[in-house]
């Protein structure tokens, strides 16, 4: 799975800190080993540089050694596992220089460690696949109860899962994972080796041990899995993180030694060291949440009409899914969730409503079947084990009462129910993330199952409002509060307006138009599709995976070396030996199938992708041994990726321009393939674009009102600018993924940042031409703006040529212009276009 471009920046972003570290703590070790006391904290030395924050909270591990530490802000639905399984990536790659190595990821509740646990156990999700990319598919993924060994740490990517309660302690002496056990002891000396007990103890003195310093018989490590962590001195992801800020958990958490701690969270805490923060719009623009979020407030004395309301809304939501898998084959189940005031067997009756009463209540009175209703919580899981995603499921209702507040993650969750208390709002402030995922992280282009909904029961207005903002700050989506949209029985009142055109604009709504690429098929023309039309003709035989065979290979093996612990008291011996048991013994094997789930992305046929595969390695071993090539398979696929993805992306543009060369392909403008500016927009109140340079409203925009919560600093700049630009007749945002967009040759299609119109020479109050306008910050100037700039130049030639005349559409005398401004000279661009 590809990273979102959101998710790429963000594994950017981790990794130019890393570099940064890793240099730093070069210059660290090397002061450390002259004087210790001269060293500092170089994690802290680079933050401010990295990141151009100046508030950083240094912390130190066990051992009283500086203690690299982050925070990756990522809201509900951002994916924040996919991005710590990269980070630990990077970290491996850009600090620690290694493949292997032992991680400890720590979660904080039952329902997230056991999808985590499933999630990487699996080696066909995309989490784990990260994973054996980064260990060349040598990932070991453990519980707290299992054990593993030297040999596994060094020579595999081990992940072990552990609950936070697990380690989280005041009085170690009552958990496992501190007390002494079988199974580690090969980390450790003999026992009756007490002088070198007494060294490791010298190394490691927040060991647990028997005995007490000075004692005639000396000390004796336990052997328990808590010291064998601390010897391994693990990378630590912290899921959740801001449930670990107490004095307790962070002193068990540093405690373990760690080389680095990772934190995820929706909402860090003031202490945490955020690397990367990304927002709700970020989510919502690459399609990864439902927006808008409906709100009804049933104003019935009756919790059986809330809950019939949502019934109807299922129902209406399934009919848009079946339409939807009919014409995608695309499946989804809309479920609804209820929350209802108890669950326990025998709390029914009491004025209170039950989880039965709701059941009984859709099984008798709304007919629906059995199977389709389950129940959750603490002593009842109708849904345990079972694949809520899966076509032969059929549950369609889970009423539940606290068990899906946290961590329970189902995309086809679609609507929320609420028959609590109209007192006690916690519960709608925990459970609304639940229903905040887009299946498939993809829209499906149907409003209503890209959008989520809540049926509340007697709820205070105000209150009520109040609590869904507050739970989707607390899914870390402040940001988009404004997209939450309030019902009554007997009103309705919406946080976002609906605005028209301007009034001086009112006689173009209806007539602009802008021209897609277009093919033609059985006489007629319909809009281009990648998938259809350009990568179904790539023809995957005369791939090219020669450029393979000359990559230059190294003994990767010796590079790995783990030193934090000995075997014996001699420590440089044994560092030796195990480097030299690691090169004979390390048992590394090619494997195709592997490679081949690895390059599916690029090449979608599993049997062309393993042929492909096998050509590659078959190039390599004229030249290299197996075993070499095995120590080198992760830098080989990432190798070959990029390969086949520079062919895919060659052939798919020579389809593409040949296609227009038969003018199979135009950029044309008919109606029913065009794309209409839209006659309304929806604007949040409180986020309107109001020139402040000015001090008054927007005069030039095509809209009455235009939201700034679409745009970044630069496209804010932007649309000032043009708002004042004398030759200019009205700008307008164009928005993703509704507004227009070019498709070209690759994969993701190019959606303008404006569209704009300049007046016609002849008549002031009319427009000659449009011109479409992409803004690129300095920093984005790479091979996809490159790739931007052949496209406008291909609509630009079309332009040119194209007789709109013969369109029969009042647009038809306008021309069109494509360009892509820079940050370093949009000013100037825009003044010599417009003024």
């Amino acid at each position: 799975m590809q990273p979102k471009d959101y998710q790429q920046k963000c594994i950017e972003q981790v990794r130019r800190y890393l570099e940064a570290l890793s240099a730093k703590k070069q210059a660290y070790d090397k002061i450390r080993a002259i004087d210790a006391t001269m060293a500092g904290d170089f994690a802290q030395a680079i933050w401010t540089d990295v990141t151009g924050r100046l508030a950083y909270v240094p912390k130190q591990n066990g051992l009283g050694e500086p203690l690299p530490n982050f925070c990756l802000k990522v809201p509900t639905g951002g994916g924040k596992t996919f991005l710590a399984c990269h980070t630990i990536d990077q970290i491996n790659q850009h600090y620690l220089k290694r493949k292997s190595g032992f991680v400890l990821w720590i979660v904080p509740t039952t329902q997230i460690y056991r999808q985590t646990l499933l999630s990487l156990k699996d080696r066909a999700h995309p989490y784990r696949q990260v994973l054996d990319l980064s260990s060349g598919g040598r990932t070991q993924i453990s519980e707290k109860t299992d054990h593993f060994t030297l040999q596994d740490v060094e020579e595999k990517l081990c992940v072990m899962l552990l609950m936070l309660p697990s380690a989280n302690r005041v009085a170690k002496e009552t958990l496992k994972i501190f007390q002494d056990a079988g199974g580690f002891e090969a980390f450790f000396p003999n026992e009756d080796d007490l002088k070198a007990n007494e060294e490791l103890l010298k190394r490691f003195p927040n060991l647990d041990a028997f005995g007490k310093p000075g004692q005639a018989f000396g000390r004796q490590v336990k052997t328990s899995l808590g010291n064998t962590l601390r010897l391994l001195q693990p990378i630590i992801i912290l899921d959740e993180g801001q449930k670990a800020y107490s004095e307790n958990a962070q002193a068990t958490i540093n405690g373990f030694n760690p080389r680095m701690v990772v934190e995820l969270s929706a909402t860090p805490p003031p202490g945490a060291n955020k690397l990367v923060e990304i927002t709700g719009q970020e989510l919502n623009r690459e399609q990864m949440i439902k927006l808008d979020i409906h709100v009804t407030n049933k104003t019935s004395t009756n919790w059986k009409d809330t809950l019939m309301s949502s019934v109807r809304k299922q129902q209406e939501l399934e009919g848009h899914a079946r339409d939807h898998e009919a014409n995608s084959g695309v499946y989804i189940r809309p479920i609804v969730l209820v929350q209802v005031e108890r669950t326990g067997k025998d709390q029914r009756g009491g004025g209170f409503i039950h989880a039965e009463d709701a059941k009984e209540y859709l099984l008798q009175e709304c007919g629906i079947p059995p199977q389709q209703v389950a129940i959750k919580s603490s002593d009842k899981d109708d849904i345990e084990g079972l694949d809520l995603y899966a076509h032969d499921a059929e549950v369609r209702y889970i009423i539940t009462k606290q068990a899906l507040q946290e961590g329970w993650d189902c995309s086809f969750a679609y609507v929320l129910t609420i028959l609590t208390n109209p007192s006690s709002r916690n519960a709608l402030t925990q459970l609304v993330g639940r229903i905040l995922r887009q299946p498939n992280a993809r829209k499906t282009g149907v409003k209503a199952l890209d959008e989520c909904y809540v049926y509340c029961f007697q709820q205070n207005a105000g209150g009520l409002m109040n609590a869904i903002r507050a739970g989707l700050q607390g899914e870390g989506l402040g940001d988009l509060s404004g997209r939450v949209a309030e019902n009554t029985d007997n009103m309705m009142q919406e946080t976002q307006d609906e605005h028209g055109y301007r009034a001086s604009f009112k006689k173009f709504e209806g007539t602009i138009y802008l021209p897609h690429f277009i093919i033609q098929e059985s006489g007629t023309w319909r809009e281009l599709r990648y998938e259809m039309d350009l990568a179904s003709r790539i023809d995957w035989s005369k791939a090219d995976v020669g450029a393979i065979a000359g990559l230059k290979l190294e003994a990767l093996e010796s590079k790995d070396e783990h030193s934090s612990f000995k075997l014996s008291s001699d420590p440089a011996q044994m560092v030796e030996k195990e480097k030299s048991e690691r090169l004979e013994g390390g048992g590394l094997t090619v494997d195709l199938l592997f490679i081949t789930r690895h390059i599916l992305d690029v090449v979608p046929n599993p049997w062309v992708a393993y042929k492909v595969a096998r050509e590659a390695i078959d190039g390599l071993r004229k030249d290299n041994a197996e075993a070499l090539i095995a120590a080198n398979l992760v830098y080989i696929v990432e190798e070959l990726v990029k390969v086949l993805q520079d062919q895919k992306d060659a052939q798919a543009e020579k389809v593409f321009k040949q296609l227009i060369a038969e003018k199979k392909v135009c950029f044309f403008l008919q109606k029913g393939t065009g794309y209409e500016v839209p006659k309304s927009i929806r604007v949040t109140k409180s986020n309107v674009l109001f020139n402040s340079n000015k001090g008054e409203p927007l005069q030039k925009s095509l809209f009455e009102k235009v939201d700034k919560d679409d745009m970044n600093t630069l496209e804010e700049s932007v649309a000032l600018c043009l708002d004042e630009q004398d030759k200019l007749l009205w700008w307008y945002r164009n928005t993703v993924p509704s507004g227009y967009f070019v498709q070209g040759w690759q994969k993701n299609k190019v959606y303008a940042d404006f569209i704009t119109a300049k007046k016609d020479a002849k008549d002031p109050t009319d427009y000659g031409s449009v011109v479409v306008l992409e803004t690129k910050g300095l920093h984005l100037k790479n091979e996809d703006t490159k790739y931007k700039q052949s496209i406008f130049e291909i609509c630009n030639t079309f332009g040119k040529q194209t007789p709109w005349g013969e369109l029969e559409l009042e647009f038809s005398q306008k021309e069109v212009e494509f360009q892509v401004i820079f940050e370093d000279e949009w000013k100037q661009r825009v003044l010599e276009e417009f003024r």
